[in-house]
């Protein structure tokens, strides 16, 4: 790959970094200058594409789910993400901590209390709308969203890109899946523009990202500091949360970012233990086990509803916007995970990525959206209408019903500090992410180029914001996703060809042997072969895989 020695762009692949930000620049100077036209673009652009993708994003996303349920269940659930004695490189916890605050940290403090409160009041799966049974629904509807089927899509990506990266010695990066499908072919254009398809996707997700937890943060100042809500102050806050991520992401994974990812984990513990004691207790529980059934009794019809009588709009609100969010994202949350899971095996890494987070999704959300549906249904506080004026609020509206004083003050105040503390780690991992893949998977990028990247992402979050808020958001990650969806399905042939050459140990506690992959060479010494496997350590490598 073209990775420069001298310059500017020494470390990096200047071709792809020239390409990646001309068009993100471009992006930034569009929507500045036009923003009102690149608004209205996006949004015909969704409108153009939602019949398609309906089904489309419906048809992938359960093929990723249950793929990854025969990965991490089937006869490869004890091959290593590694060599085969490796043994995982951070605990548990820190793991688990890491990839949900990367993942759908900020996501969820934006969405917990008004999607539950936006499914209570219409939805094409409940006949009577804002009763309890809706809450129901509407809980359930919101686990849909937000649990197995969207970490199904990043638990993919990043098993896929650990298992070639750390099993196989290539870099790790997108186009090292493509290698068994296109050989040494992925080293040249093909594979230059398959990496930037990621980067471009993982900008536009991230930026969405950063947008929606910047407004959302733009109300819990108005609400704790009475600070007016304004494009101005949102600018500001990006600006102080994009200058923080860049200094933690320079510290590098085991410093800055695991610090950072297990202390707004603790923060988050605090914040469901206090609405846990100060909440509806008794309420809470039991909504969240009854609507957790519900999640499980319809998830496979929640799965593969694809709105096809069209009398309804949900589907392409809801599930397109959220498929398409989880994918855009996917190379860079995918890319993150894969960079601290190095050494569990494919069981683990399962069990790991697709139940611990939707288990502490299921439990945030039970009990925020629970709280602002007892309050609506129980206490008579029109939550309804204060999500319906401001989406962005509805966190600090449903803590400020508590009727807490100084305690909802204070707990408010937490709040804010937590979606700080997660748009931090969502962009300094971005950023790294971003940086590792146009420098061919480098695990140390150049300094300059994170910084670089970090203002670039500012610049384009702020664009975005000027040019329409939320809607503009959804409809930019939406369109962004589409192209890097086509990619997916490639590397899902590429791990398919490698792992048939794998010899997996079928028995529970095996461990697997060194995959048998095209490029293993064979060296004639007489009369007899000696195959020269070149993951395994013990064995001598003669000359580089024909892949290289």
């Amino acid at each position: 790959m073209n990775i420069a020695n001298i310059g500017f762009f020494k470390g990096m692949n200047k071709n792809m970094s020239l390409i990646t930000i001309f068009l993100i620049l471009l992006a930034v100077f569009l929507t500045g200058y036009f923003p009102v036209k690149s608004a209205d673009f996006f949004v015909i652009i969704r409108e153009y594409l939602n019949p398609f993708l309906e089904w489309y994003y419906v048809l992938l996303v359960a093929f990723l789910l249950f793929f990854m349920i025969w990965l991490g269940m089937g006869r490869y659930k004890n091959i290593r993400l590694g060599g085969d004695l490796e043994q995982p490189e951070f605990t548990f916890f820190s793991w688990v901590s890491m990839l949900f605050a990367a993942g759908t940290g900020v996501g969820i403090l934006f969405w917990s209390v008004a999607q539950p409160i936006i499914q209570f009041q219409e939805n094409p799966f409940t006949g009577t709308a804002m009763t309890p049974e809706a809450a129901i629904k509407g809980m359930s509807l919101t686990y849909f969203h937000w649990g197995l089927n969207g970490w199904a899509i990043f638990s993919f990506i990043a098993i896929t890109m650990a298992y070639f990266s750390f099993r196989h010695d290539y870099p790790l990066t997108i186009r090292s899946a493509l290698y068994p499908i296109l050989g040494r072919h992925t080293d040249g254009i093909i594979g230059d523009i398959v990496d930037v398809l990621a980067v471009i996707g993982t900008i536009f997700g991230i930026a969405t990202t950063l947008g929606l937890g910047v407004e959302q943060m733009n109300s819990g100042l108005k609400e704790v500091l009475n600070i007016n809500t304004s494009t101005t102050l949102q600018i500001i806050v990006m600006v102080i949360i994009m200058l923080i991520a860049t200094v933690s992401v320079l510290s590098g994974v085991n410093k800055g970012v695991k610090l950072l990812s297990v202390g707004n984990f603790w923060l988050s513990i605090i914040a469901l233990g206090f609405l846990l004691i100060f909440g509806p207790t008794q309420y809470l529980i039991g909504l969240t086990i009854e609507s957790t059934g519900d999640y499980i009794q319809n998830i496979l019809r929640l799965t593969f509803h694809t709105n096809v009588t069209h009398d309804t709009n949900w589907q392409a609100v809801w599930t397109v916007f959220f498929w398409g969010w989880w994918i855009a994202w996917s190379p860079f949350v995918g890319m993150f995970i894969a960079r601290i899971s190095r050494g569990r095996t494919f069981g683990e890494f399962v069990a790991g990525v697709l139940l611990t987070p939707t288990l502490i999704t299921i439990i945030w959300i039970g009990l925020f959206g629970g709280t602002a549906l007892y309050e609506q249904l129980f206490m008579q506080k029109d939550i309804v209408t204060a999500v319906n004026n401001d989406v962005s609020g509805a966190l600090f509206t449903m803590l400020d019903n508590l009727n807490l004083g100084e305690l909802g003050d204070i707990m408010s105040f937490l709040m804010i500090v937590l979606i700080a503390t997660y748009l931090i780690t969502s962009a300094n991992a971005g950023t790294l992410v971003i940086t590792t893949i146009l420098s061919a998977g480098s695990t140390n990028p150049p300094s300059l180029h994170r910084g670089l990247w970090g203002v670039i992402l500012t610049l384009l979050t702020g664009v975005l914001i000027i040019a329409g808020g939320l809607e503009t958001l959804q409809a930019a990650v939406i369109t962004a996703a589409l192209p890097f969806s086509i990619i997916i399905m490639i590397m899902i042939a590429g791990l398919l060809k490698s792992l048939s050459l794998e010899d997996t140990a079928v028995r529970s506690g095996n461990e697997t042997l060194s995959a048998r992959e095209p490029w293993i060479l064979e060296k004639e010494v007489g009369e007899e072969a000696t195959i020269i496997d070149e993951l395994n350590p013990n064995v001598k490598k003669i000359e580089e895989p024909e892949y290289k």
